[in-house]
Protein backbone atom coordinates (compact mmCIF):
# COMPACT_ATOMS: atom_id res chain seq x y z
CA UNK A 1 0.00 0.00 0.00
CA UNK A 2 3.00 2.34 0.42
CA UNK A 3 4.13 1.96 -2.52
CA UNK A 4 0.81 2.91 -3.83
CA UNK A 5 0.99 6.09 -1.90
CA UNK A 6 4.17 6.84 -3.14
CA UNK A 7 3.30 6.58 -7.09
CA UNK A 8 0.44 8.71 -6.32
CA UNK A 9 2.30 11.37 -4.31
CA UNK A 10 4.71 11.65 -7.34
CA UNK A 11 2.18 11.62 -9.66
CA UNK A 12 0.27 14.25 -7.70
CA UNK A 13 3.67 16.62 -7.52
CA UNK A 14 4.34 15.76 -11.39
CA UNK A 15 0.32 17.63 -12.03
CA UNK A 16 1.18 19.81 -9.67
CA UNK A 17 4.41 21.03 -11.34
CA UNK A 18 2.60 21.20 -14.37
CA UNK A 19 -0.11 23.43 -13.13
CA UNK A 20 2.17 25.50 -12.14
CA UNK A 21 4.79 25.98 -15.23
CA UNK A 22 0.69 26.51 -16.90
CA UNK A 23 0.34 29.48 -14.48
CA UNK A 24 3.66 30.55 -14.80
CA UNK A 25 3.23 30.78 -19.09
CA UNK A 26 -0.32 32.50 -18.90
CA UNK A 27 1.43 34.83 -16.57
CA UNK A 28 4.35 35.52 -18.82
CA UNK A 29 1.86 36.06 -21.88
CA UNK A 30 -0.25 38.36 -19.79
CA UNK A 31 2.79 40.45 -18.93
CA UNK A 32 4.16 40.29 -22.52
CA UNK A 33 0.67 41.36 -23.76
CA UNK A 34 1.20 44.66 -21.49
CA UNK A 35 4.03 45.30 -22.77
CA UNK A 36 3.19 45.32 -26.19
CA UNK A 37 -0.12 47.09 -25.88
CA UNK A 38 2.17 49.76 -23.91
CA UNK A 39 4.36 49.70 -27.43
CA UNK A 40 1.53 50.12 -29.31
CA UNK A 41 0.03 53.06 -27.53
CA UNK A 42 3.51 54.52 -27.24
CA UNK A 43 4.26 53.96 -31.07
CA UNK A 44 0.81 55.10 -32.14
CA UNK A 45 0.73 58.60 -29.91
CA UNK A 46 4.24 59.30 -29.21
CA UNK A 47 6.01 58.41 -32.30
CA UNK A 48 3.34 58.59 -34.95
CA UNK A 49 4.09 55.16 -36.50
CA UNK A 50 1.39 52.11 -35.18
CA UNK A 51 3.25 48.56 -35.01
CA UNK A 52 0.80 46.70 -36.67
CA UNK A 53 2.27 42.75 -35.63
CA UNK A 54 0.56 44.06 -31.98
CA UNK A 55 -2.66 43.18 -32.55
CA UNK A 56 -1.50 39.43 -34.00
CA UNK A 57 0.38 38.94 -31.16
CA UNK A 58 -2.47 39.93 -28.54
CA UNK A 59 -4.64 37.65 -30.16
CA UNK A 60 -1.89 34.58 -29.97
CA UNK A 61 -1.41 35.77 -26.46
CA UNK A 62 -4.77 35.61 -25.17
CA UNK A 63 -5.49 32.15 -26.16
CA UNK A 64 -2.51 30.88 -24.61
CA UNK A 65 -3.70 33.15 -21.42
CA UNK A 66 -7.33 31.63 -21.45
CA UNK A 67 -6.30 28.18 -22.65
CA UNK A 68 -3.69 27.26 -19.97
CA UNK A 69 -5.65 29.37 -17.09
CA UNK A 70 -8.50 27.19 -17.78
CA UNK A 71 -6.14 23.74 -17.74
CA UNK A 72 -4.73 24.85 -14.88
CA UNK A 73 -8.28 26.13 -13.37
CA UNK A 74 -9.24 22.17 -14.23
CA UNK A 75 -6.24 20.89 -11.94
CA UNK A 76 -7.45 23.21 -9.20
CA UNK A 77 -11.38 21.67 -9.54
CA UNK A 78 -12.66 25.31 -10.20
CA UNK A 79 -13.95 24.98 -13.06
CA UNK A 80 -17.97 25.78 -13.30
CA UNK A 81 -20.61 23.02 -11.70
CA UNK A 82 -24.08 23.25 -10.40
CA UNK A 83 -24.35 21.17 -7.11
CA UNK A 84 -27.62 21.35 -5.69
CA UNK A 85 -28.77 17.57 -6.48
CA UNK A 86 -25.41 15.76 -6.28
CA UNK A 87 -24.86 18.01 -2.69
CA UNK A 88 -28.32 16.05 -2.02
CA UNK A 89 -27.46 12.79 -2.57
CA UNK A 90 -25.39 10.60 0.09
CA UNK A 91 -21.83 10.76 0.11
CA UNK A 92 -21.22 7.33 -2.02
CA UNK A 93 -23.28 8.59 -4.61
CA UNK A 94 -21.89 12.21 -4.13
CA UNK A 95 -18.39 10.13 -5.40
CA UNK A 96 -19.12 8.42 -7.92
CA UNK A 97 -20.51 11.51 -9.42
CA UNK A 98 -17.89 13.81 -9.12
CA UNK A 99 -15.59 10.60 -10.38
CA UNK A 100 -17.96 10.48 -13.32
CA UNK A 101 -17.53 14.47 -13.96
CA UNK A 102 -13.74 13.98 -13.79
CA UNK A 103 -14.18 11.33 -16.11
CA UNK A 104 -16.63 13.36 -18.88
CA UNK A 105 -14.01 15.91 -18.53
CA UNK A 106 -11.56 14.16 -19.53
CA UNK A 107 -13.49 13.00 -22.51
CA UNK A 108 -14.00 16.46 -23.42
CA UNK A 109 -10.05 17.17 -23.15
CA UNK A 110 -9.46 14.14 -25.27
CA UNK A 111 -11.96 15.63 -28.56
CA UNK A 112 -10.50 19.00 -27.48
CA UNK A 113 -6.62 17.69 -27.89
CA UNK A 114 -7.74 15.64 -31.24
CA UNK A 115 -9.40 18.40 -32.62
CA UNK A 116 -6.66 20.99 -31.84
CA UNK A 117 -4.31 18.59 -33.66
CA UNK A 118 -6.30 18.31 -36.31
CA UNK A 119 -6.64 22.52 -36.74
CA UNK A 120 -2.77 22.70 -36.27
CA UNK A 121 -2.50 20.31 -38.81
CA UNK A 122 -4.60 21.93 -41.35
CA UNK A 123 -3.28 25.52 -40.43
CA UNK A 124 0.76 24.81 -40.70
CA UNK A 125 0.99 26.41 -43.99
CA UNK A 126 -0.70 29.38 -43.80
CA UNK A 127 1.05 32.05 -41.62
CA UNK A 128 -0.57 34.86 -39.02
CA UNK A 129 -0.51 38.21 -40.38
CA UNK A 130 2.17 40.58 -39.71
CA UNK A 131 4.05 37.71 -37.39
CA UNK A 132 5.20 35.57 -40.44
CA UNK A 133 4.87 32.19 -38.16
CA UNK A 134 2.11 29.34 -38.92
CA UNK A 135 -1.05 29.45 -37.64
CA UNK A 136 -0.74 26.63 -35.69
CA UNK A 137 0.84 28.65 -33.17
CA UNK A 138 -2.65 29.88 -32.06
CA UNK A 139 -4.15 26.38 -32.70
CA UNK A 140 -1.10 24.90 -30.51
CA UNK A 141 -3.00 26.68 -27.62
CA UNK A 142 -6.28 24.15 -27.91
CA UNK A 143 -4.19 21.40 -28.29
CA UNK A 144 -2.22 22.32 -25.58
CA UNK A 145 -5.28 22.75 -23.24
CA UNK A 146 -7.03 19.94 -24.24
CA UNK A 147 -3.99 17.35 -23.76
CA UNK A 148 -3.55 18.87 -20.06
CA UNK A 149 -7.59 19.08 -19.27
CA UNK A 150 -7.22 15.14 -20.33
CA UNK A 151 -4.30 14.82 -18.30
CA UNK A 152 -5.38 16.73 -15.16
CA UNK A 153 -8.99 15.65 -14.99
CA UNK A 154 -8.35 11.87 -16.43
CA UNK A 155 -5.28 11.44 -13.15
CA UNK A 156 -7.44 12.73 -10.81
CA UNK A 157 -10.64 10.88 -11.85
CA UNK A 158 -8.23 7.85 -12.03
CA UNK A 159 -6.79 8.46 -8.32
CA UNK A 160 -10.42 8.81 -6.99
CA UNK A 161 -11.05 5.52 -8.39
CA UNK A 162 -7.82 4.23 -6.55
CA UNK A 163 -8.74 5.49 -3.38
CA UNK A 164 -12.33 5.42 -3.38
CA UNK A 165 -12.70 3.56 0.01
CA UNK A 166 -10.33 6.20 2.14
CA UNK A 167 -11.21 9.29 -0.27
CA UNK A 168 -14.34 11.56 0.74
CA UNK A 169 -15.49 14.68 -1.00
CA UNK A 170 -14.24 17.55 0.97
CA UNK A 171 -16.84 20.38 2.26
CA UNK A 172 -14.67 22.95 0.09
CA UNK A 173 -15.76 20.29 -2.85
CA UNK A 174 -19.23 20.12 -1.44
CA UNK A 175 -19.62 23.86 -1.58
CA UNK A 176 -18.26 24.76 -5.33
Amino acid sequence: MSGRNTLLNLCEDVLAGIQLLCIFTASAALAILIVTFGWLVFGRYVLNVTPTWVEQLALMLICYIAFLGAAAGVREDTHLGVTLFRDALPIPLQKIIIVGIDFILAAFGAIMFFAGVELMKFGWDSFLPMLEIPESFRTLAITLCGFLILLHAGSRGLIRVLTFRTWTPTPQMLES
